[in-house]
């Protein structure tokens, strides 16, 4: 919902006055935590030490205010938050690097004590925003700094609204009542409650609260075939400070990632569209390029002792290059230590089965814990694959099951993973069923969904335990 007014009762009449706080309190731990590395470390606060913070804390601001940082956060989640807050703090921390290089006065200062600043503030300036998001909400759930609001058209779409509203009470949005439509065909209930808040009248009742100043938000809740009532309900609405929301059903169960932009007079609602681009972009290709480094420095010894075992004891090349469709459907050849007989690369794949005899017995152990997938880290450095994401199926299969799995080509909005949400949830191995891939697809559409950093080292986390072995993959 994104509500971006300014709160009720005490904070809403100190909004601006509290937003200048905040930007204090940052540029204070900032200093701050930058003289207590000084002091731990022995180190003198020299001209400097000051000129490093002050210029750290003068670009953080413009960092926060960029990225919208000193909004209200409302009806937004702590991860959003952290991720904007982190953002800022790394580029500030970039920028400082870069100018220490260029100007050769990195000798000045102990890496040391300027580690600890950056992660000791980074962790103080998502603190302070937890704990107060937390006070936040204790005092809207006790009904203190909350904003009245009001849902125009007692629709199904209005009513689901209430009731999340309803079960969400430290966000502090509190639905008054309902208001009626007059001749929308839409609205079922003229007179009564719904839930436990009444249906106090028509639109017009409506805007009269809300020009009496009774009202923080307003909730249009009509469908879009009804586009010229909502026009009209705007219009009327355009005449008080209330802040309006069209709570629409359009497309509701198909929105892949949706979000407004605009082209010239035009707005538009893109529907489905990927989270990763811009600066989560080089977000997600930075997590793939430093995590596949890492982890193929430290699994070579063991990929050259699964070539060397699967030279020995079968006929064949190590490596099987399969085509599959990477980022925006495009074809990519994904990389596997070869675990079978037979190499199917064309119009026609069959999907290993349990006791399957095209298997070799280096290569069921290998399917079974999946040490058959570690050359898609190679993928993953040539930019192919990421670390995380849905995973690739060979060609034929995508043929076979776009025409019968609704959304299945959505999975191809970002790039393939090594391992993913529907991987780690038990849904891997073979899918000899429609249900099967479903649940698959399902599970991928989550993720592109549900995006962010924090959800890529979650699944990375979770593969450690669950995500290597399950008893569909044979």
């Amino acid at each position: 919902m994104g509500e971006r007014v300014v709160d009720q009762g005490w904070i809403r009449s100190h909004q601006s006055g509290l937003a200048a706080v905040y930007r204090l309190l940052d540029m204070l731990l900032i200093l701050g935590t930058l003289i207590v590395c000084c002091q731990f470390f022995d180190i003198a606060v020299s001209k400097d030490w000051l000129i490093a913070g002050l210029v750290a804390a003068v670009a953080f601001a413009f960092m926060a205010e960029s990225l919208n940082l000193y909004r209200s956060w409302r009806a937004d989640s702590y991860l959003h938050m952290f991720s904007s807050t982190a953002i800022s703090w790394l580029a500030v921390c970039l920028l400082l690097l870069v100018i220490s290089y260029f100007s050769k006065n990195a000798h000045i200062f102990s890496r040391l004590a300027v580690g600890c600043w950056f992660l000791g503030t980074l962790a103080l300036l998502a603190g302070w925003r937890f704990a107060f998001r937390q006070i936040l909400f204790y005092l809207r759930t006790h009904d203190h700094n909350t904003r009245s609001a009001v849902v125009i058209g007692v629709t199904d779409s209005g009513i689901r609204l209430f009731r999340d509203l309803a079960h969400e009470p430290q966000l502090g949005i509190r639905v008054k009542g309902f208001y009626r439509v007059p001749g929308s065909d839409a609205c079922g209930q003229a007179f009564g409650l719904v839930g436990n808040v009444p249906v106090m009248g028509d639109v017009t009742a409506a805007v009269a609260a809300a020009k009496a100043g009774e009202l923080d938000l307003v909730y249009i809740a009509l469908p879009m075939r009804e586009e010229p009532r909502i026009a009209e309900i705007l219009h009327a609405f355009a005449d008080t400070t209330a802040t309006v929301h069209v709570a629409t059903d359009l497309f509701v169960n198909n929105l892949l990632h949706a979000r407004f932009y605009q082209v010239g007079s035009t707005s538009l609602l893109s529907v489905h569209d990927t989270p990763i681009e811009g600066v989560n972009s080089w977000l997600k290709r930075m997590e793939d390029l430093v995590l596949s480094s890492i982890i193929l420095l430290l699994i070579s010894p063991l990929m050259l002792a699964i070539a060397a075992s699967i030279k020995l004891t079968s006929k064949g090349p190590v490596i099987f290059k399969q085509h599959r469709y990477g980022l925006d459907g495009r074809p990519i050849k994904v990389w596997k230590f070869r675990s079978m007989t037979t190499q199917d690369n064309g119009d026609t794949v069959v999907q290993a089965k349990k006791g399957d005899a095209r298997i070799t017995p280096v290569g069921a152990f290998l399917r079974r814990t999946s040490l058959d997938e570690l050359p898609q880290f190679i993928n993953v450095l040539q930019g192919r694959m990421s670390i995380v994401g849905p995973r690739p199926h060979a060609v034929a299969h995508n043929e076979q099951y776009r025409a019968v799995v609704n959304g299945y080509m959505l999975r191809h909005k970002v790039k393939p993973g090594i391992t993913g949400w529907a991987q780690v949830n038990g849904w891997r191995g073979e899918t000899d069923t429609v249900e099967k891939m479903s649940k698959r697809v399902e599970h991928d559409l989550q993720y592109i969904r549900n995006w962010s950093l924090w959800l890529d080292i979650r699944i990375v986390w979770m593969t450690l335990f669950r995500g290597f072995v399950g008893s569909n993959a044979y």
